[in-house]
């Protein structure tokens, strides 16, 4: 017998009651679609920032690859790409040697040291200047913002005033780091290590020590020793060797390295000690590591270049505006950024005004006020 078609009212309340029932369920659905869209929004946008780092960190290595090889090309030896490759393969013991000595000689004991230590103190600096920005959330920080420059700058003064030049790398690292450690102990005996009480303090200390250096220099420097003291003030690669790119190099290896690795600790730093300490950070320990990490890189190169200005500063601004302020790729991109800018303007310092050479310092300024102005002006946040 068949069954009798269902009542339209019957019908009707069912699905009134299914619709009531299913109401909460289907909501609860739509959430969860909407939360995996978001999801999958902020993993596509971090997948696209991934690949764009990748791409300029994959870009800026193979430039700064091609720019040291062309750097050491660049003087009056007039010298080709390919007698740079065959001077280094033939240090490293594949192949024959193909050059004159002499020529070999201008490749691998003046040109290519001199390259590879502006590319490791261009790096270091940047890296530095990243990490200072960061711990004291001020745009205008850099790395002599301790006074490490101002110290380094008497430890060299005092041992070429003193005639043993030989000593200059380590007694600049010796002063910057008394005065790294006369900032700190200002800065702890009057309070908390905050951002604040640390820059006041390093303009203190950097204040009392550049006073000491003029002191020196007036008292004592005369003839070749004040055009010595005043080429290292001011910064300058001139006479580095294979010993100045491992003091450079290892630093930056060294230290460097455990820096880039603080990615995460910085992005917590930049909302602040409150913020940085709710996501586990242990604020006091932290910054005090790091700082006293990025001073000691510092003063390891500010031993074999001098004071070379707005590397530090203009650089990972730079490199912020094109990544963004994410440390994981600010970073490293700023270091290839640093090491690049320093080769250039260091041969630019070399062959510009060729015979005359000019402190590398000179050029970086030059380079860098402008620079800075446009980048300020571009981003009004800064101000």
């Amino acid at each position: 017998m068949p069954l009798p078609p269902p009542h339209p009212e019957i019908d009707e309340r069912a699905s009134r009651r299914s619709g009531a029932e299913s109401g909460p369920s289907r909501r609860n659905v739509t959430r969860s679609a909407a939360a995996a869209g978001e999801g999958d929004a902020d993993r596509r946008t971090t997948e696209g920032g991934g690949v764009r780092t990748g791409a300029w960190a994959i870009g800026l290595g193979v430039l700064l690859m091609a720019s040291v090889i062309v750097a050491v090309t660049i003087g009056p030896a007039g010298l080709s790409a390919a007698d740079v490759w065959a001077s280094i393969l033939a240090h490293l013991g594949i192949g024959e040697p193909t050059l004159t000595p002499l020529r070999d000689g201008i490749v691998w004991e003046l040109r290519m040291p001199r390259v590879l230590t502006a590319a490791a103190v261009g790096a270091g600096l940047a890296l530095c200047g990243a990490v200072m920005q960061a711990l004291t959330r001020n745009p205008l920080a850099d790395p002599y913002l301790l006074g490490l420059s101002s110290g380094a700058s008497v430890g060299a003064v005092v041992v070429i005033v003193l005639g043993v030049g030989l000593l200059l790398p380590f007694a600049a690292f010796a002063g910057a780091l008394i005065a790294l450690a006369a900032t700190l102990a200002l800065a702890n005996a009057a309070g908390a290590l905050t951002p604040t009480r640390t820059v006041l303090a390093g303009l203190a200390v950097s204040s009392v020590f550049g006073a000491v250096t003029s002191l020196v220099i007036f008292w004592s420097a005369t003839g070749d020793s004040y055009r010595e003291i005043l080429n290292w003030l001011l910064g300058s690669l001139a006479g580095t060797d294979w010993w100045s790119v491992a003091i450079a190099g290892g630093a930056v290896i060294v230290i460097g390295l455990p820096l880039l690795a603080s990615a995460r600790t910085l992005d917590a730093f930049a909302f602040g000690d409150t913020a940085a300490a709710a996501l586990g950070v242990h604020v006091v320990r932290s910054r005090a590591l790091l700082l006293t990490g990025t001073a000691l890189l510092t003063g390891a190169l500010v031993a074999v270049s001098g004071a070379i200005g707005f590397v530090g500063l203009i650089l990972p601004h730079a490199v912020r505006l094109i990544v963004g302020a994410r440390h994981r790729a600010l970073l490293p991109l700023s270091a290839l950024a640093g090491a690049i800018f320093l080769i250039w303007a260091d041969t630019a310092a070399r062959t510009l005004f060729d015979p005359r050479e000019l402190p590398v310092g000179i050029i970086t300024a030059l380079i860098g006020g402008p620079v800075f102005a446009v980048i300020m002006l571009r981003n009004r946040s800064l101000s």
